[in-house]
């Protein structure tokens, strides 16, 4: 059985969140910029990251 999670986090952010996150057993499903956010600089943009791992029944 799969467990999955999605987060939004700033773009600045989101490479050590996946680091952080492939650490627990995580491993990420797709990522997309958030168009619903409000970015003032590049790095500020929000995007969203879905993550997806195994769980034990």
């Amino acid at each position: 059985m799969k467990e999955y999670k999605i987060i939004e986090i700033k773009l600045s952010e989101a490479e050590a969140k996946m680091n952080d996150m492939a650490k627990r057993g995580w491993e990420v499903t797709s990522t997309d910029a958030y168009l619903g956010g409000v970015g003032r600089t590049k790095a500020g943009t929000p995007m969203l990251i879905v993550f997806e791992r195994e769980v034990k029944d």
